[in-house]
């Protein structure tokens, strides 16, 4: 953690003396001179930091000498943030000034800043108190650089390299559970597909450290049917770093059975020898613990092996997805997940208790399969505790090995921590940094992705790269500890990007040993969940506190003066004062979300160096002080679900650095209009609209979003009444927000027979033009007759359209020409009756059939269609006198890449458009209350609908409470029942004679209660049957 500290301290000097110049104020005399010699030193130590990291674990001389360093650092890292913070109000006085000298009315427009921010004294005070921490910080760093010639540090060398590696072999020791991986690794191997490729097929084998890549190779390697399919077998042990001589020495001396190997260490030499030895050859290649993902190491062993004949084999087993995908081979790869609890037990008691009497594995099995849980499926922990259990004959000492934590115990360091450095070794250091920040979340806590990028920008610990935003940046550090399986249980959205993730238990147990010096959990203990005293570590930089009951924080927090985070989890607390912040003055990140606390404290204001403040789910907080105004630095601000929470201070146009507002789920907070200053503003998830007269509260409106182009990712607006002015939702300018990927309108929904104002909502859903690059767009509640905005056919990158709760469109849009679309989901229309070609993008069937030879693709990349809540659906149409049967010039082709179809309470629904018999379709769902289309899908019986679908291998008809299939993997299983009674009595209500105002009615409280949810969470009415 110190290299990566050093390298952001060094980037901040930097910025130092450029901010200095840039705002021509001068804080420090010689302010050049004193970066120079703190640079200077920094460097210096910077050289040795890689050598010293690594020796730090076994040697405690130099962990105490690196702690040493990293007191300087984060000391440094204040005073840094003191001093530009300091830049940055004389920049605000300055602007200050300026507005006072040109125009009279001032005082609206001012940032309001406590004076006593600029008295003349405060200023020479500060500056004096910058100078002396500054003075005193070089010195103690010039001390340490000095003592790092006690050391003998070594050069730089690949972390990787400085730890002893395991060597791998061919044979395998006993085995349990694995036996379903081992047939699908076998049929792989054995199988012919991939013969159009090169000869051979590369198959990683991908998992975290430790779970047991290795011994499924070798499971694979010594199969009966393996060793007789293939003309050679061979095995290499690869490691780090990938040497292509000593790899293709290996692969030579088991193709010559170890006579004539060549002495030549040139690397062509012994290509053009194996590429003689595998001629016509069909082997079976296993390289054991690839780390490299370069492809120029990689090509020139790929050609040579090229040579043999097909069918043969290339096994890679790998902790990295990057190497996967370096070889070509992501789709063919086998993700190694956890071993059961169930074979770990087996492995375990193999190992612990194989050769004790039944009476002694009578006495240890309920403390033993206690012990199993800690090994959180991984065959290496089984192993480990295993063999340290053996050694063990009383109950106190099992029972002592089972309260202890697992990386307290020395074999757990020694023979389950070692592969899990390895990994850790090969990330950058800022990476580094980012993984062992994680050890704040909880064991199984489920990880927020947008969220802890936010976190680690707090931390500052995403440099910059190149002209990456800090998010850019952040994602890309997530992503390489994805690749590297340091994260696991992954949550996606329907565009199969990661949303959340979890963490191993053991890769948890890993980073608390990393960081046992800096980072603590401070837990609850006893019935009355009374908190456990903490020894006011005055080191601890990072305070996990759990289970804390309702009331304040303990005492013993207070002498944690150094803390940087402060974060609760599962806990109530209620209140927190002025005591505990003024003790707090160095913390970036406070989460006290999920709490109980009905008010913030003024004092909030003086923690400067804030950059990152959680309050959601707070749901009895009414308001914030206006001195969360005097924030300057803070970059998060997190108010989720506080539902009573009215107002924001006036004042919001002071966070100049706020880049991340949330504020979904505040149901009665409004605005102000000051949001619309914070122009570097990339995270707003949602405003409520008002059409205010006047708007004398000073209130966000529409239109105040013209100047937040910057904004990103998923954006919400609600509308609480009807625009009376249209151009409000032009001077939106929404077309200009260019990295929104998600957007969602909801309009105001009266839940009245009468059509309100239908004019109003047509002319502002036209003039809300979204912007071009969004992904995700979903349109609720909207009352106009008629959806056909100018704009719609122009988002070609759109890949998820959701239409819901529209009480009077009567036809479906034309969005056959949407050339991305992938998921399109229709719900609660409640006047449509057909769906005709107008739905494919073509205005009529005349000009369909007419139309030119050019070919012509609807619904191009269509792979979900979903229909819910349709009551007065009777037809779907496709294009009459047309099949594509009869197109011999293939002039139409129709949704090619469908994949799933879902049907919910289409009662009234009686047919299936022609051109279903040609899409690929894997899986059709006929759900609640689709009596007529089911019984019109029957298998013969009448069933007019059943040759349209009949190739479709997974059929779902629902039945009461439960789906049954009637057709799975292409095999008929049965004639379902759809007699009334077996009709959810749920949807009985749905009729061609339905009351569209008692519908509308009946779904103001649902359409109530989804407005309150991030539509990802909406409760699917109809499950498909993956």
């Amino acid at each position: 953690m110190a290299e990566a500290l050093i390298s952001v301290l060094l980037q901040q000097l930097a910025s130092i003396i450029q901010k200095q110049v840039d705002q021509e104020v001068r804080l420090i005399v010689d302010v050049k001179k004193e970066v120079a010699k703190l640079t200077r030193n920094f460097k210096a130590i910077q050289v040795v930091l890689e050598n010293a990291e690594e020796r730090q674990i076994k040697e405690v001389d130099v962990r105490y000498w690196l702690d040493s360093l990293k007191d300087v650092s984060y000391e440094m890292d204040d005073v840094l943030d003191e001093w530009s913070t300091e830049i940055l109000k004389q920049q605000i006085l300055k602007q200050e000034v300026g507005n006072a000298g040109s125009t009279s009315t001032t005082k609206k427009v001012c940032f309001c800043i406590p004076a006593a921010w600029f008295c003349f004294g405060h200023q020479v005070v500060l500056r004096r108190d910058i100078a002396r921490k500054t003075k005193e910080l070089d010195e103690r760093l010039a001390q340490i650089a000095s003592e790092r010639q006690n050391y003998n540090f070594q050069p730089p060398k690949r972390g990787i390299e400085q730890i002893e590696q395991r060597k791998s072999s061919s044979f395998v020791d006993q085995t349990f559970g694995r036996e379903v991986e081992k047939d699908i690794l076998v049929k792989k191997l054995l199988s012919e597909s991939g013969q159009a490729r090169p000869n051979f097929l590369v198959i990683p084998i991908v998992g975290m450290g430790g779970i047991g890549k290795t011994t499924l190779a070798q499971l694979a390697y010594n199969d009966e049917r393996v060793q007789a399919y293939f003309d050679n077998r061979i095995w290499v042990c690869v490691s780090d770093p990938f040497d292509e001589i000593k790899i293709a020495k290996a692969i030579i001396d088991v193709l010559k059975m170890g006579t004539n190997t060549p002495a030549s260490n040139e690397l062509q030499t012994l290509l053009e020898i194996i590429l003689e030895c595998v001629k016509g050859k069909k082997f079976l290649l296993v390289l054991d613990d690839v780390w490299n993902d370069e492809d120029r190491k990689w090509e020139p062993l790929k050609l040579a092996l090229q040579n043999g004949a097909v069918g043969s084999r290339i096994l890679v087993t790998t902790r990295k997805e990057d190497v996967a995908m370096m070889m070509g081979a992501s789709v063919d790869t086998v993700n190694l997940k956890e071993l059961s609890d169930e074979n770990c037990w087996k492995l375990f008691c193999h190992v612990a208790l194989g050769d004790r009497e039944i009476s002694e594995y009578r006495t240890f099995e309920v403390i033993g399969k206690e012990i199993v849980k800690k090994c959180k499926g991984l065959p290496l922990v089984a192993k480990t505790l295993g063999g340290l259990m053996r050694h063990k004959k009383t109950r106190k000492e099992w029972e002592d090995v089972l309260k202890s934590k697992t990386w307290e115990l020395d074999v757990v360091e020694k023979q389950v921590f070692q592969p899990l450095l390895l990994s850790y070794y090969d990330l950058a250091s800022t990476v580094k940094c980012c993984l062992l920040y994680c050890v704040i979340f909880p064991k199984g806590y489920l990880i927020e992705k947008d969220n802890l990028i936010e976190l680690w920008m707090s931390q500052n610990y995403l440099n910059l790269i190149g002209n990456k935003e800090k998010e850019e940046v952040g994602e890309k550090y997530f992503n390489d500890l994805v690749m590297r399986s340091f994260f696991q249980e992954f949550e996606k959205d329907d565009i199969g990007n990661i949303t959340r993730c979890k963490m191993h238990d053991v890769v948890h147990d890993f980073l608390q040993f990393l960081t046992k010096n800096e980072c603590f959990v401070l837990e609850g203990k006893g019935g009355n969940k009374r908190i456990m005293e903490f020894n006011g570590e005055n080191k601890a930089r990072h305070l996990t506190l759990m289970f804390a009951p309702e009331g304040a924080f303990p005492s013993s927090l207070y002498s944690c003066k150094n803390l940087r985070t402060l974060a609760t989890f599962d806990s109530n607390i209620s209140t927190f004062g002025r005591e505990l912040i003024s003790q707090l003055k160095c913390l970036r990140t406070l989460n006290l979300s999920f709490n109980s606390i009905k008010e913030v404290p003024n004092e909030v204001g003086e923690l400067a160096h804030l950059r990152y403040f959680d309050l959601s789910y707070n749901e009895d907080l009414m308001k914030l002080p206006d001195s969360v105004c005097n924030l300057m630095n803070l970059q998060t601000l997190r108010l989720i679900w506080c539902r009573t929470l009215e107002r924001l201070p006036e004042g919001m146009g002071k966070l100049i650095n706020l880049q991340h507002l949330y504020v979904m789920g505040c149901f009665r907070l409004k605005l102000p209009k000051a949001i619309a200053t914070l122009t570097s503003l990339r995270t707003l998830d949602q405003v409520r609209i008002l059409d205010v007269d006047n708007n004398k509260e000073a209130l966000f409106e529409l239109s105040d979003l013209r100047e937040l182009d910057q904004l990103r990712g998923s954006f919400r607006i609600e509308f609480l009444e009807d625009l009376k002015d249209a151009r409000q939702a032009e001077q939106a300018h929404l077309v200009n927000k260019n990295c929104l990927v998600s957007l969602e309108l909801r309009f105001f929904f009266g839940g009245t027979n009468e059509i309100p104002l239908v004019a109003s909502q047509e002319e502002t859903l036209n003039a809300l033009q979204p912007p071009p690059n969004l992904e995700s767009f979903s349109i609720y509640h909207y009352s106009g007759t008629t959806l056909r905005p100018h704009w719609m056919t122009s988002l070609n990158k759109l890949r998820i359209l959701t239409l819901g709760y529209f009480w009077y469109v009567e036809f479906l849009p034309p969005l056959g020409r949407l050339e991305s679309l992938e998921v399109l989901e229709i719900q609660d229309w409640l006047s449509l009756k057909k769906v005709g070609v107008e739905f494919l993008g073509i205005e009529t069937q005349t000009s369909s059939s007419s139309s030119s030879s050019s070919p012509m693709i609807l619904f191009p990349n269509l792979k979900k269609l979903v229909f819910e809540y349709l009551p007065m659906w009777e037809e779907w149409e496709g294009m009459a006198g047309w099949s594509e049967e009869d197109d011999s010039q293939k002039t139409i082709t129709i949704m090619p890449c469908l994949s799933s179809l879902q049907f919910g309470y289409c009662r009234l629904l009686k047919t299936l458009p022609n051109f279903l018999r040609n899409t690929p379709l894997k899986e059709l769902v006929i759900g609640f209350d689709c009596r007529i289309l089911a019984q019109g899908c029957q298998k013969g019986r009448g069933g007019s609908e059943w040759p349209k679908i009949s190739h479709i291998p997974n059929i779902k008809v629902w039945i009461g409470q439960s789906g049954e299939f009637v057709q799975k993997d292409g095999v008929w299983i049965g004639q379902q029942q759809t007699d009334d009674d077996e009709t959810p009595s749920v949807a009985s209500t749905s009729s061609s004679g339905v009351n569209l105002g008692d519908r509308a009615s009946n779904l103001g409280h649902k359409s109530t209660l989804y407005s309150n949810m991030k539509m990802k969470t909406r409760t699917p009415l109809l499950n498909s049957s993956s």
